[in-house]
């Protein structure tokens, strides 16, 4: 009894500690964008900088999948340009900001969720995953029981968050380790179009963190997505109002809308 009591306290720390990480870390992105959290338009600031940059966007982005398939790695690779073969496992959740300059208007600001591979087991997914926009789904080539999981931890992002309009989060499947030997799944590659189409993934690309292969393109193929809903949205509601994105499950459209990178499905 005193056993279980200790390890319900020590969750019960574990989760206030996680809870108070994620209020500083929102505190300090959402000062970026004041009064939305999604967009911010930036006033009629005279500098030139202001006239250049006039909506800033902020998208909550999780990185999910089984445990040792390279989720941090692929984070600190996109967010950092550094790479090493020597990272600790995640416990319970780790975040990241990436900015980028989309165009000459717009700064788009990435909070990525570095999920723990076993937390797919808990329950404290269900408020990781809460306002999240958009997911990168990673599996290891080299492991084939990891890319058996990726249906589940679909079904589990699915049912946990939804975006405004009820329609599940736009998820990328990523394919990582490309530099390695796969095992046994050369065969099952060239089915991914399909596979992504069947089960609503976005796009899928093979990735490499240690080489640096495809993580820029494919998280632009979900930001893309994302700015793309976003648009359709503002064009058919008060500019004012705090929606989340969607994205555009037409394989025709996506391809047209400039995500060159993606891997259509």
């Amino acid at each position: 009894m005193n056993e279980c009591q200790s390890c319900a306290r020590a969750r019960c720390s574990r989760l206030k500690s996680l809870l108070e990480l994620f209020r500083q870390f929102e505190a300090t992105t959402l000062t970026q964008g004041k009064g939305s959290g999604r967009r911010a338009t930036l006033g009629d600031d005279t500098s030139h900088r202001s006239m250049q940059q006039e909506h800033e966007h902020l998208f909550k982005i999780l990185v999910i999948g089984d445990i040792g398939v390279g989720k941090t790695s692929i984070i600190k690779r996109y967010v950092h340009h550094v790479f090493s073969q020597h990272y600790r496992a995640t416990i319970g959740v780790d975040f990241a900001l990436k900015v980028i300059n989309w165009d000459q208007r717009t700064v788009v600001r990435l909070q990525l969720w570095d999920i723990a591979g076993q937390e797919r087991y808990g329950n404290m997914t269900r408020v990781y995953y809460r306002e999240a926009v958009g997911a990168l789904l990673v599996f290891d080539v080299t492991r084939s029981s990891t890319f058996e999981a990726v249906l589940k931890w679909k079904d589990d992002l699915d049912a946990k968050v939804r975006l405004s309009n009820g329609k599940p989060v736009p998820a990328v499947l990523l394919a990582n380790k490309a530099d390695q030997s796969r095992e046994g799944l050369c065969s099952q590659l060239p089915k991914l179009d399909s596979f992504c189409k069947d089960n609503g993934f976005v796009a899928w690309f093979e990735t490499s963190a240690k080489e640096n292969t495809n993580i820029d393109a494919a998280a632009r193929c979900l930001v893309q997505n994302i700015l793309a809903h976003e648009e359709s949205t503002d064009a058919e509601v008060d500019p004012d109002m705090l929606v989340l994105p969607s994205f555009n499950n037409n394989a025709k459209e996506r391809g047209s809308s400039g995500c060159a990178a993606c891997s259509t499905i």
